[in-house]
């Protein structure tokens, strides 16, 4: 299994995820390349090689032309929504794995907006991470996953300043910055006492989206080591990201997640369905109800509930919120799965989200229930029999 593995040596943020890939060995032209796929004229990245603790590091900027600038002023494009994001990201002309990863991303830097502002993802409007310097950075780390073909993300406790203010468009800011500290609640973190933004909000989105958390003596085998400098020196620590591209050896995926369970006994039954959403649309893997008979006869409910530790804090707040549970059990454990990726098919219904399940060198096609149920309603035809042509064409496909 591919993995890339961030040391967040001094922190980490987007243009020091770009300059570790870059020196890992992605070349910048493949990089501007596919930034030109989203369509936006007279933006690219340039690097400079410069030491911090006399280590080569690559620092990347985003430069646009005056005439671009310009054009964004009028627009008012640097603060865009997260739609506009998305239907920008989503219209271009990207691999859809670099676009999926891409809107993931945005999604959880709009959920912790979205939460300190307390109002909803629909009516965030992107300030700083809105800019066309952080729209680029975004969509270059997942171009990186990509181009490396990384399977799995893992990263050191991310680090964080402390003691200082940073501008910010909502003027002084205390860091670490509410976004960031939102963004990692549930992710193991380390508070130094540097009075410096370490960790951007966009550095922080990329770590929450698309890590599986902190490794943990795992053995890996090291393919490319790169670098990504900070833009000051830092008189405590190089000022650097450390990226690690090697192989984990593993015919399976595996990851560290979290059961979170409670008994209840004196809550409206109609709630439950509504619980469970929820739940589900927080990152929950999977959450269910089991009947149960508790003490003095009386019956109850089991509520289980399974989420990547990354997840954990977001998914107690939910349960503590929308149930009358007083207490809950938590139990980490290790999940060993088949290897599987989500993939786009053209079916004779149109395009459909399929999940490939790889074991012992085969892959398995199998269809998802609510792009099943999508081109039901779509094509006013049973679901049985959008199941029916599925999964006879994509047998023809295999």
């Amino acid at each position: 299994m591919k993995i890339a593995y961030f040391d967040t040596i001094a922190g980490i943020s987007g243009d020091m995820v770009l300059g570790a890939f870059l020196n890992a060995g992605i070349p910048i032209e493949v990089l501007n390349s596919e930034i030109a796929k989203l369509g936006i004229s007279g933006v690219r990245i340039e690097i400079q090689m410069l030491q911090r603790s006399m280590i080569t590091a690559i620092k990347v900027n985003v430069v646009e032309t005056p005439q671009h600038r310009d054009e964004q002023k009028r627009q008012s494009h640097h603060e865009r929504s997260f739609e506009e994001i998305r239907r920008l990201i989503e219209s271009s002309g990207l691999n859809d794995r670099v676009k999926g990863k891409a809107v993931e991303i945005f999604h959880t830097l709009a959920r912790a907006e979205a939460r300190i502002h307390d109002t909803s993802v629909e009516n965030i409007h992107f300030h700083e991470v809105g800019a066309i310097d952080s729209i680029v950075d975004i969509i270059g780390a997942a171009v990186c996953m990509e181009y490396f073909g990384i399977e799995a993300v893992y990263s050191s406790p991310v680090r964080l300043g402390s003691g200082g203010t940073v501008s910010t468009r909502h003027g002084e800011m205390p860091v670490p910055v509410p976004a960031a500290v939102e963004i990692l609640k549930g992710y193991p973190t380390v508070l130094t006492n540097i009075p410096y933004e370490l960790t951007t909000p966009t550095g922080a989105a990329i770590i929450k989206t698309l890590s599986r958390g902190v490794l943990n003596n795992e053995t890996y085998i090291s393919l490319a080591v790169g670098y990504g400098a900070g833009s000051r020196e830092i008189p405590q620590v190089p000022n650097l990201l450390r990226v690690v591209i090697g192989e984990m050896k593993s015919s399976y995926d595996e990851d560290e997640i979290a059961i979170v369970e409670t008994n209840i006994d004196d809550m409206n039954p109609e709630i439950y369905p509504y619980l469970i959403e929820q739940l589900l649309s927080c990152g929950a893997h999977d959450a269910y109800l089991v009947p149960i008979i508790m003490k003095k006869g009386r019956p109850g409910i089991l509520l289980s509930v399974m989420v990547h530790t990354a997840k954990l804090d977001e998914i107690i707040r939910v349960i503590y919120n929308e149930t009358s549970t007083i207490g809950l059990r938590i139990q980490r454990i290790n999940r060993i799965k088949l290897q599987r990726q989500q993939i786009e098919m053209n079916t004779s219904l149109g395009k459909v989200t399929v999940k490939a399940i790889t074991h012992n060198g085969k892959e398995q096609l199998i269809p998802e229930f609510e792009e099943c149920k999508r081109l039901a309603i779509e094509h006013k035809i049973p679901l049985i029999e959008v199941y029916k042509i599925v999964e006879g064409e994509l047998k023809v496909r295999r």
